[in-house]
């Protein structure tokens, strides 16, 4: 039988249909909205969740110990995509990770909305974290395969499923949020129907819309390995098990120690894949190049997203505990601010279509998008130092100021999220599409892995300097990046 390549892929998606993009663009578009819907719902509300009281219906956690918690949530959720990205890649294709990913989800979302114990919300962060890790990379890859490489219009379709991402996100905290301020539960259970919904779109549109795309593994399990690779898989969840059950009864393992190792493993993961499919023999000398192109993209991603990602904890917290909630005659709920991010997102993410369109092949290059995006996120911490700098940090402060703050940031992440997806699928070694996937979300995952370790070091006292350090840090690399342009836009092998 001959090989299906990508072209192949492609051709079998109807290429028009949905604003002039492929119409498997549709069910990809719709089935991320309802996922995101769910994710950033339950997200809106649970760290309120964890640090109020019992009395309240909270689980009555300390508040720096749940901003650690969000951190290391928010870090094995898209740690896992290496499950999901490797599943898909060897065993059963993407299109089925995104289903059975959202299947977890769904489930774990219904075990939040029931009322019980710390112990039933871990067994729900295990069920997300792991559907998660099925989904998301792996929606984002079959995207990718929709388009042949050279097709222009790739970025711009990117930047529409993005829309649809932060449509989600959008409507989410301001439904999900707004149910929480009566019964967290409730909210919980809006987050499982959202994501029952995007797997009705998913499984009725999937054949007729997306071909071929989804059902090819890339680098399937010959019949050999998979006695010997299934029985290693086993015999490593027992060991896993094994010493976290001996580590917790022996207070060998604690709170701050797994922080700690999680935040290890953030580092250590990526720099593996990173060797792993360098040395393949699987991949070819010119995506060699195209992986060590790759490599300071990864890095400039990471510091974006150490940023980004306070919006759901420190700039949560400073939402509630920081902010005036009074606010031109209206009641302000603090899991709103949330849906900041992707109402701007909704509002600029065709505009920033409309301009690499326009643009064509006069568009800045991939590390030079990616250093204005650092540029952006730098701005968004400084300005919000400017209150305390002003007013000092124990008065409230405008939600103005909050709203400022996200918009910047949303600058940032169009310049680099978008563009980050789309670089993936093109630099990506033939054998490892999925997995490269997954690698672009270990971006995430290292950041709020270091993340989780950094929201310790806030206080109100220490925000001018918590603010304005990360900020400048974040300006300072994204002008080393924008130097060594050049040098990566080479390596890339012709892939703009």
């Amino acid at each position: 039988m001959a090989e299906i390549t990508k072209k192949d892929i492609a051709e079998s998606v109807p290429q028009k249909g949905f604003f002039g993009h492929p119409k498997g663009l549709f069910t990809l578009f719709f089935t991320e909205f309802w996922e995101r819907f769910s994710y950033y719902g339950m997200r809106a509300i649970l760290l309120y969740y964890m640090y109020d009281t019992v009395m309240n219906g909270g689980l009555g956690i300390d508040q720096t110990t749940a901003l650690s918690i969000m951190s290391i949530y928010g870090s094995l959720v898209y740690m896992s995509g290496i499950i999901g990205g490797w599943l898909a890649d060897r065993v059963f294709g993407t299109s089925k990770a995104v289903f059975y990913g959202g299947v977890l989800i769904m489930f774990g979302h219904i075990v939040l909305a029931i009322p019980g114990s710390v112990a039933l919300f871990f067994v729900s962060m295990v069920l997300i974290v792991l559907g998660t890790g099925l989904l998301k990379p792996n929606v984002s890859s079959v995207v990718g395969e929709i388009y042949t490489p050279e097709d222009q219009r790739r970025d711009a379709g990117f930047s529409i499923f993005y829309m649809g991402i932060n449509l989600g996100g959008f409507l989410s905290p301001l439904i999900v949020g707004t149910l929480g301020e009566y019964n967290y539960h409730l909210g919980f259970g809006v987050a499982a129907v959202g994501m029952f919904l995007g797997l009705v779109v998913f499984a009725l549109t999937k054949k007729k819309f997306l071909g071929l795309a989804g059902t090819v593994v890339a680098n399937p399990l010959a019949a050999g390995e998979k006695k010997k690779v299934y029985t290693w898989i086993v015999v490593g969840v027992l060991i896993v098990a094994i010493l976290a059950y001996i580590g917790i009864v022996t207070k060998l393992l604690t709170f701050d120690r797994f922080i700690l190792l999680v935040g290890i493993l953030g580092i250590i993961i990526p720099a593996l894949y990173f060797l792993v499919m360098y040395h393949s023999p699987k991949t070819s000398r010119v995506e060699r190049s195209r992986i060590l192109a790759y490599i300071p993209l990864f890095i400039a991603a990471v510091m974006f997203w150490a940023i980004q990602e306070q919006g759901s904890t420190i700039l949560a917290a400073y939402a509630k505990e920081r902010t005036q909630l009074e606010f031109a005659g209206i009641t302000l709920t603090p899991a709103w601010f949330q849906s900041l991010n992707p109402l701007f997102i909704i509002i600029l993410a065709p505009v920033f279509a409309w301009i690499w369109v326009k643009l064509g092949n006069r568009q800045p290059s991939v590390a030079k998008k990616f250093s204005l995006g650092l540029l952006f996120a730098g701005l968004s911490f400084l300005v919000i130092l400017l209150p305390a700098y002003f007013g000092g940090s124990d008065s409230l402060v405008n939600p103005l100021w909050l709203v400022l703050s996200y918009l910047i940031v949303v600058i940032g992440e169009l310049c680099l999220s978008p563009v980050g997806l789309s670089a993936t699928t093109k630099l990506a070694p033939a054998a490892f599409s999925a997995q490269t996937m997954s690698l672009w979300f270990l971006t995430n995952a290292a950041a709020q892995a270091i993340n989780a370790q950094v929201v310790k070091l806030y206080s109100p006292e220490s925000e001018m300097a918590y603010f304005g350090i990360i900020g400048v840090l974040s300006i300072g690399l994204g002008v080393v990046l924008f130097a060594l342009s050049p040098i990566i836009q080479r390596a890339m092998k012709g892939i703009k």
